[in-house]
């Protein structure tokens, strides 16, 4: 892939600037699409960020879009949307923006596009979240049949939302709810495992056309990472098990904040098991050995968390 142009889209994220470095450590030469690219800098490349450039581009703007693409040989999608707000919804964001996406690559003649998902993609979930990942997959497959789609799981490594927001809440409060009685089985996998993964399936030829779910090197239940987590900090903390019910009443009364600290698809998306399928194509199939959640912790947590 060396001296290759890549344009990123949602480069400057938690797993875009992953994305980014590990492009350019293979020598790729690297476009960020970025809404804001005035703000975007990226000073943990050690001196290689002559290899960066940004350019304004907004999924949602087919122009934008096009413009960020041209002369690319290749594109990546990573661009996330956990909490809608106005105009940015699930569907234009992970659904119609990431069809622009491959659209404007398949009117560029570009043949290597990877699409980030998530594990879960289903058009009949509960979740409006996992719906219009769902719609986004079939219409990125409908749009470029060669295009590539990585499903991780729950994605976590320095700085990630997931410990770090539960470290805060366990250093303050004397009693840590749990979703359910906390068996929701999860399959967390590191930051940098993905971003080799996109960097590999950019790579190989056998990667056109297909799906791919990452997860870490092992299943854990909800609660036993969470007994992980307060033991990597040692702080013990009472575990109480709140029903579903509960949780989606508090999401519902705190849709009515600006920031809500639950979502009703946060709690939608607990309700199901977060794991690689049975015979779904997997890291293995990328040569990929993924990291254990376990070994991570120390990686993960800030300090000002």
């Amino acid at each position: 892939m060396s001296s290759r142009l890549v344009t990123v889209f949602g480069g400057t994220g938690f797993l875009g600037r992953q994305i980014v470095r590990r492009l350019v450590e293979n020598g790729v030469r690297v476009r960020v699409g970025v809404r804001n690219p005035g703000r975007a800098s990226f000073p943990e490349l050690g001196g290689k960020e002559n290899r960066v450039t940004t350019q304004y581009a907004d999924v949602r703007d087919l122009a934008s879009v096009a413009q960020a693409i041209a002369g690319a040989e290749a594109v990546v999608n990573a661009v996330s949307l956990y909490v809608e707000r106005g105009k940015d919804t699930f569907d234009s964001v992970h659904a119609v923006g990431a069809q622009q996406v491959a659209l404007q690559a398949k009117s560029a003649g570009v043949e290597r596009l990877v699409l980030i998902s998530g594990i879960g993609a289903d058009l009949n979930a509960d979740s409006k979240y996992v719906r219009a990942r769902a719609k986004g997959e079939t219409l990125v497959q409908e749009a470029l049949e060669t295009a590539t789609i990585l499903r991780p799981s729950v994605i976590v490594g320095p700085s990630d939302a997931f410990f770090n927001s539960l470290a805060q809440i366990v250093r303050v409060m004397p009693v840590l709810p749990l979703f359910g009685r906390g068996e929701t089985l999860l399959q967390p996998v590191y930051v940098g495992d993905v971003a080799a993964a996109v960097v590999k399936a950019l790579e190989e030829p056998r990667s056109k056309g297909k799906i791919y779910e990452l997860g870490g090197a092992h299943v854990y239940r909800y609660k036993t990472l969470i007994e992980l987590l307060l033991k990597h900090l040692e702080i013990k903390r009472l575990l109480l098990p709140v029903p579903y019910t509960i949780w989606e009443l508090g999401a519902v009364l705190s849709s009515l904040l600006p920031n809500p600290p639950v979502t009703r698809d946060q709690v939608a998306l607990m309700r199901r098991d977060n794991v690689v399928g049975k015979d779904a194509l997997s890291f293995a199939d990328l040569d990929i050995e993924p990291s254990d959640v376990k070994n991570l912790l120390p990686i993960c947590i800030s300090q000002r968390s």
